[in-house]
């Protein structure tokens, strides 16, 4: 429900996997296969030579440093940026307004609006279901799902429990807080497992 972009993640994934994969096969080749060895022991030397060259030849002015550190250290910041980047864009999407009404002087004859937090949604659920003693964990999240605010209610139920009872209460719950905030919001109803509990993941889409 929330903005993760999680098709970004699984491709980043995958290519990181796919790196160490590689890097893997190739220490184990170096470390069993002799003439390996002797070939990257030759191809290492050479590269850090070669490098050691580059580095003396290119300088800014007479006497100066190297610009190829200028360039690392450029690459090594364009790295970091990106990663605050990926970082950021995780888990987005949270929402904090659950609904918005603006009134005016023709509805009862005093201008104004009523603005609802989703605070009151979500401690209303959570403070409910917390008095379960059937249930082991409970969380409640917004977020904005296709320009609506919806609810994300997961529950950790213990061992035994049936998943269909669970959701029926979940749902009787959710129609009256909507009867009572006067607000039809969409819910995703999530039961889960852990080690906890050992019980079969469901989910069910209110």
């Amino acid at each position: 429900m929330n903005g993760t972009p999680r098709g970004l993640n699984r491709v980043l994934l995958g290519l990181i996997g796919l790196v160490f994969m590689a890097l893997g096969a190739a220490l184990a080749t170096l470390a069993t296969v002799p003439a390996a060895g002797r070939w990257w022991q030759g191809w290492s030397a050479r590269a850090v030579s070669g490098l050691g060259e580059l580095a003396r030849g290119t300088h800014f002015f007479p006497g100066g440093g190297s610009w190829i550190w200028l360039v690392v250290a450029a690459a090594l910041l364009l790295i970091a940026v990106c990663m605050l980047s990926w970082i950021a864009n995780q888990g987005k999407g949270r929402a904090g307004i659950l609904h918005y009404y603006a009134g005016s002087a023709d509805d009862d004859g005093a201008a104004g609006k009523v603005l609802l937090s989703c605070a009151v949604a979500e401690q209303a659920l959570k403070s409910a279901l917390l008095e379960r003693t059937d249930l082991l964990g409970v969380s409640v999240t917004s977020y904005d799902f296709r320009g609506r605010t919806s609810l994300r209610v997961r529950v950790l139920p213990r061992q035994g429990v049936a998943p269909h009872v669970v959701a029926a209460d979940i749902g009787a719950l959710v129609e009256a807080m909507d009867t009572l905030v006067g607000v039809a919001v969409p819910v995703l109803v999530s039961i889960g497992s852990g080690a906890r509990s050992r019980f079969t993941k469901a989910e069910r889409v209110r």
